[in-house]
């Protein structure tokens, strides 16, 4: 039997720690949480991530056995949460239950795109499909004077799937901030400008953009639980769920050397226990 022959998965822990901020949900598959939790990230991310997981999981009565999958943003995004990330969904996922609990990699910037077009959908006079058949440009600071792109094609919902259904024009880009040169040349699908820019760079870099994205309309988002667990749908409908194993990092930006502090980090993250932080499997 393979993964997506499988029931759509209705008890679904979704996470991302890619940014400076952290974000928790439970629920089924392409609907709204059930619960969520967002909080600070970065260097919080690796002592708090299991706590919180533990405490929503107590709340709603289920234990990580009963998940039927675990979602997760997997990149591109900050080297430290991405690994803490990969991390804990491995350790989980062994160590739910025997034979594993399947995962299903969500795009980071996906994730923005979809958190952006909540947002935009819910704005006054909006209809729900404001962007159907568009683009959104999502972005992310990367740091170190650069952005993560990536043009995102809005498809009407798919079956069993409650919002719309995303998917990459491209591969995500690492660019300057001047390279979103024009709307006549960004992005690079039939000259076509974008429906909506989100992300969290504008506050950034935003000054240093050129005119043209002026009149682009905008909105502030950063990859949350909910976004991953609305993508997560269409995700495990196109096959793209995993094994335990396959819960691996998506670099744009490889970053081969680490702080002292880094590594300590990661070295204390737990991988594969019995009982992953407490929690019971």
């Amino acid at each position: 039997m393979t993964l997506t022959s499988l029931a759509l998965p209705q008890k679904v822990l979704a996470l991302d720690t890619s940014t400076d901020r952290m974000s928790v949900a439970l629920g089924a598959v392409g609907q709204a949480p059930l619960l969520s939790h967002e909080a600070e990230g970065g260097a919080q991310a690796s002592a708090s991530l299991l706590p919180v997981i533990r405490r929503l999981l107590q709340q709603l009565g289920w234990r990580v056995a009963d998940l039927d999958a675990i979602a997760f943003g997997c990149g591109p995004g900050a080297f430290t949460g991405l690994r803490t990330a990969c991390a804990v969904v491995q350790g989980l996922a062994v160590a739910g239950r025997p034979g594993g609990i399947p995962v299903i990699p969500v795009h980071t910037l996906m994730a923005v795109a979809q958190a952006g077009l909540m947002q935009f959908q819910r704005l006054p006079r909006q209809p729900a499909d404001a962007c159907t058949g568009g683009v959104i440009t999502a972005v992310l600071d990367a740091r170190m004077d650069e952005l993560y792109v990536a043009d995102v094609r809005v498809l009407p919902p798919r079956e069993l799937a409650a919002s719309a259904t995303l998917e990459l024009v491209r591969p995500a880009l690492l660019c300057a901030p001047q390279a979103l040169s024009a709307v006549s040349g960004w992005p690079l699908v039939a000259s076509e400008p974008p429906r909506l820019l989100a992300g969290n760079a504008q506050a950034v870099c935003g000054q240093r953009w050129p005119a043209a994205w002026q009149g682009v309309p905008q909105v502030q988002a950063w990859p949350t639980a909910d976004a991953v667990l609305a993508l997560s749908a269409s995700c495990w409908m196109r096959g793209r769920a995993v094994p335990a194993a396959g819960a691996q990092p998506l670099y744009v930006r490889d970053k081969v050397a680490q702080t002292t502090e880094e590594r300590e980090r990661i070295k204390a993250i737990p991988t594969t226990p019995s009982h992953v932080g407490g929690i019971p499997p």
